[in-house]
């Protein structure tokens, strides 16, 4: 066994699954050890369900949509697998698939099977291993490497080449979350009219397209067990498709919080993006640029984006709790830097 990975914990009882029906069916796809796996849930994530399936000397992983989803919507676990199975001859950081399962009478969806990745994933407040300054600088750097190495793939040499809707990424991304705001917007949030008019005045065309992961987080990346500055994995592919990268990156930071930033902005923290010697913005942004060769003229644009988009996800599960969708106490709250990113988007456009 290779131990129980941070993060995996009893299944909750309304995400429980019929394990013997889920061994029988594996059985069937690949070879496992005797006996049925013991089965743990991560916590976290807040959309597909993802379990660690631990046979002696074997771990795998399975995911599937939340109870209550269809497969073929948000959720699509075919799109999901297919995207990763067609990445990893070309891109090395994509888990090994084992098999994808159409039969939703087994957990109740389509659910598929990869080989767990193992190694280090960093939490959100620490990054789970000890690094010097020095070091975590270093590792900011092969994140960028590993970002631009996925920009680097050919979509066709991957099989993806119909994965999106070719050009024009940027205009539907800025009319599609606009449009996603106004749907989800409740009283105690801003407008975010002056945000949605200017990205839509100041769009830039596509620099390129290009197979771009969508949601690139440190706690979205697998560092090696025996060296923590070389990744090994990159989890959380239900996001991606082909599209701009500087998009991509844009997306990227919006989560980037660093040790300079102010009080507030850094009370939303969600990944130890701050720790000591890590990359700022500023640098990633340049170092990104240099390592891939596009030029880009108005990183306000796709900064500004970034966070508008961070905004909508949030309002959008907050519309859910508002509206007696959900329960969950985690997002009672979420309104708040709701609030926070578009004074940050405005003091962005007013510096641009």
């Amino acid at each position: 066994m290779t131990g129980v990975p941070d993060g995996a914990r009893a299944v909750r009882d309304e995400d429980a699954f019929d394990v013997p029906a889920v061994d029988a069916w594996l059985r069937q796809q690949t070879s496992v050890p005797d006996g049925l796996p013991e089965v743990k849930q991560f916590s976290g994530g807040a959309s597909n369900l993802t379990y660690l399936l631990s046979y002696p000397g074997h771990d795998l992983i399975l995911r599937r949509p939340p109870k209550g989803t269809k497969a073929k919507s948000a959720h699509d676990m075919g799109r999901e697998y297919r995207i990763q199975a067609g990445l990893k001859p070309v891109f090395r950081y994509v888990p090994e698939m084992v098999a994808h399962c159409k039969d939703e009478t087994i957990v109740g969806s389509e659910f598929y099977v990869m080989e767990r990745v193992v190694g280090t994933i960093p939490g959100h407040h620490a990054l789970g291993v000890d690094l010097t300054p020095t070091q975590t600088r270093q590792l900011g750097f092969t994140l960028i490497d590993t970002l631009a190495e996925l920009h680097a793939v050919d979509p066709a040499a991957a099989g993806l080449s119909d994965l999106g809707r070719g050009a024009g990424y940027v205009e539907r991304q800025v009319s599609g979350w606009s449009e996603r705001y106004r749907k989800a917007k409740t009283w105690n949030v801003p407008s975010y009219e002056r945000v949605m008019a200017w990205l839509a005045a100041h769009q830039p065309a596509d620099v390129r397209t290009c197979v771009i992961h969508n949601d690139f987080r440190l706690d979205n990346v697998v560092l090696a067990p025996d060296d923590p500055l070389r990744v090994v994995g990159v989890l959380d592919w239900e996001l991606a498709t082909l599209g701009d990268p500087l998009m991509d990156l844009g997306g990227a930071l919006a989560y980037w919080v660093q040790a300079d930033d102010d009080w507030a902005f850094r009370r939303f923290r969600l990944q130890p993006s701050d720790a000591p010697g890590m990359l700022t913005r500023d640098e990633i942004v340049d170092y990104y640029l240099k390592r891939s060769g596009l030029t880009m003229e108005n990183w306000a644009f796709y900064e500004v984006f970034g966070l508008f988009r961070l905004a909508v996800i949030a309002q959008q599960i907050y519309y859910r709790y508002h509206h007696k969708q959900t329960r969950n106490p985690r997002f009672k709250n979420f309104w708040l830097p709701v609030n926070l990113l578009e004074r940050r988007c405005r003091r962005i456009m007013r510096q641009a």
